[in-house]
């Protein structure tokens, strides 16, 4: 009898998936004054070699595709034990090479992108480099070494909160208000709904704001630093399997935490700046994150998700009922308008939409009978 493959689930897909969207955010951003040039969208395949060249465009274009390259190869691989890793770097490849083709023909109608076969060729070649990385360590074993420590550290249906996990560094790569406060988008929202319902019959529509948003004082945004410290913490605490997984997940999700938003101040500020962000409320916030994390090591997954959903709504709330400082509004201006205009929407987004992503996915994981775990705690070692 012949036996049905099925399909692994990897975490690798939906971050490929994820990862497609924001490129496609990134290259078409910003969305406006489209236009047609009266040229075929395709005609700059045979344009010559361009004037104006940098090794940081060579470079940021290559890296670009890299991560996409890896998660495909890697998606066709968990997801099809038989298929060769040729066929994995080819499906890779022609994937990232339509994607990198469609958005350079998308540019030929927004006149602030110039699109480019340079462009085209190392989009396809990053796409390339990722792929042969990601075959090469699943030869090496790596994956599989992956898969294995994955079924011992996380219970079986955790890609979503993995996912969730692996992006959260990223997210904080964009500049927030407050270390750690992810999506504060009310006031940008307001401001985005009210010029695009400008001359019309619904601006009459929206709410009138009864106060001015005032800024947070230090008491609020130690307790917004603590709550967005301790949300990932408790994500990882819904998949771990053990209390020694949870132990070692909490001091390794701060840290990357503290990484990326020093990396984060460093690209915003300069490198000289790159701690200016460690101010007390954050050093005092991030410690009652760490022991509270400490505490709720041993708490049953569903009290940790009931907990996880109460912090993240109180941070979300308080956020959103600050306005942006002068001074935040002029570091994005360097990152929308600036140097770092590629890497906008890739970090943007992210730090907007992470947050409202969490709260969906523990709402569905609770809605599913089990796949949190039920009311059981995390398991000591040996049980």
């Amino acid at each position: 009898m012949h036996t049905v493959e099925r399909p692994h689930k990897t975490a690798a897909l939906p971050l490929a998936l994820a990862y497609a969207a924001l490129i496609v955010y990134a290259s078409l951003y910003p969305f406006a004054e489209w236009r047609d040039q009266g040229i075929a969208p395709w005609a700059y395949l045979s344009a010559p070699w361009p004037k104006y060249w940098t090794g940081f465009d060579f470079a940021i274009n290559v890296a670009g595709y890299v991560p996409f390259g890896f998660l495909c190869a890697l998606a066709v691989l968990r997801t099809r034990r038989s298929a060769s890793v040729w066929r994995a770097v080819l499906r890779a490849t022609v994937a990232g090479a339509a994607i990198a083709f469609a958005m350079e023909t998308l540019q030929s109608y927004l006149p602030v992108r110039i699109p480019s076969n340079v462009d085209l060729g190392l989009n396809t070649a990053g796409t390339i480099v990722g792929a042969v990385l990601a075959v090469a360590l699943e030869r090496l074993g790596a994956v599989a070494h992956w898969s294995r420590a994955r079924s011992q550290w996380f219970i079986e249906d955790s890609r979503g909160a993995l996912v969730l996990l692996a992006l959260w560094p990223f997210a904080l790569l964009f500049p927030a208000a407050v270390t750690f406060g992810l999506g504060q988008v009310f006031e940008r929202l307001e401001v985005a709904i009210s010029e695009w319902l400008l001359d019309t019959p619904f601006i009459d529509w929206l709410p009138l704001r009864q106060f001015e948003l005032e800024p947070l004082v230090p008491a609020v945004e130690l307790l917004c630093v603590m709550l967005g410290a301790l949300v990932p913490c408790l994500l990882g605490y819904l998949v771990a399997r053990s209390v020694v997984q949870r132990a070692f997940l909490l001091p390794l999700t701060l840290l990357a935490g503290v990484a990326a938003s020093a990396l984060s101040a460093a690209l915003s500020y300069g490198p000289a700046h790159a701690w200016a962000w460690m101010d007390l409320p954050v050093q005092v916030g991030m410690a009652a994150a760490l022991f509270a994390g400490v505490l709720l090591l041993f708490a049953p997954r569903r009290l940790c998700a009931a907990l996880l959903l109460v912090g993240l709504v109180l941070q979300l709330s308080l956020l959103n009922q600050a306005p942006e400082s002068a001074y935040f509004a002029q570091t994005l201006a360097t990152w929308e308008q600036g140097r770092f205009i590629r890497f906008h929407g890739l970090a943007q987004w992210l730090g907007w939409a992470w947050p409202f992503a969490v709260l969906a996915y523990v709402l569905v994981a609770l809605s599913r009978r089990g796949r949190v775990g039920g009311d059981a705690p995390a398991r000591e070692p040996g049980h």
